[in-house]
């Protein structure tokens, strides 16, 4: 395959699907790992993509997020596994926030802590919450089209009300500045109550979201564990994230 048509494979690739891995552009062209790399740092020169750790996405504005049904297809191999160790810190008796989003959604039915109560602003999590038998409590407000969550004064009024032993957030971005960061400001101020209202908390991103930043911050590393995935691509940056915040990746 001649190079403009291979990066003509990997931008259809991307248009198709928003975000890939190295692995399915090698497979895609049939190219070797190094010349899918030189071909990503070239189309990014361009600026018709953004490299991310393991892969790349079409470029997009910081206020820009991806919607649920984009989101479920995709790293849902890194979710499940971050999903797992999240849920690994569920205890007997706790009491638990888990925020809208397809990794928080995938620690539930990994739970095996008795007797657990569930808080969440997230329409995906109350299904999957009730289907394992969890206590469900709902945040109300406005749901959101795009990620299905309940924000907005409503939202932010009933979760001052909670107090949590635990709390479980997606993020939009990782950054070693910037901190978690996700699109929507009223989005934001629901997770940064949450990480407020708990003992502990805890983010759940899959390693494309690192040394990445969206519009808004709720929230510095310090305040919460990050759980991740690591792979070669990613070993250096978990390493500068670890001198400033606790770390927990499982290898993919």
């Amino acid at each position: 395959m001649l190079t403009f048509e291979r990066q003509h494979a990997i931008l259809n690739l991307l248009q198709k699907q928003k975000i890939a891995k190295i692995a399915e552009l090698i497979d895609a062209t049939g190219a070797s790992e190094s010349t899918i790399r030189r071909d990503l740092s070239e189309l990014e020169r361009q600026q018709k993509l953004k490299r991310i750790h393991g892969g790349a996405s079409l470029p997009s504005r910081k206020s820009d997020e991806p919607g649920m049904s984009e989101k479920i297809t995709a790293f849902t191999k890194e979710k499940e596994r971050i999903g797992a160790l999240a849920a690994s810190y569920v205890e007997d008796n706790d009491s638990i926030y888990i925020d809208a989003g397809t990794s928080t959604e995938a620690m539930i039915s990994k739970i095996t802590a008795k007797n657990v109560t569930i808080v969440t602003n997230g329409l995906n999590i109350i299904n999957t919450s009730i289907q394992h038998d969890f206590y469900t409590y709902v945040l109300g407000g406005y749901v959101k089209t795009g990620t299905h969550a309940f924000i907005g004064k409503a939202a932010a009024e009933a979760m001052q009300k909670y107090r949590f032993d635990k709390a479980f957030l997606g993020t939009n971005g990782v950054d070693l500045t910037f901190g978690y960061s996700t699109p929507d400001p009223e989005e934001a101020y629901i997770k940064e109550l949450a990480i407020r209202e708990s003992q502990q908390a805890f983010i759940l991103a899959d390693s494309s979201k690192l040394d990445q930043t969206s519009f808004t911050c709720f929230g510095s590393l310090k305040d919460a564990t990050l759980l991740t995935d690591s792979n070669k691509d990613t070993l250096e940056y978990l390493h500068k994230l670890a001198e400033q915040t606790s770390v927990e990746a499982v290898k993919i």
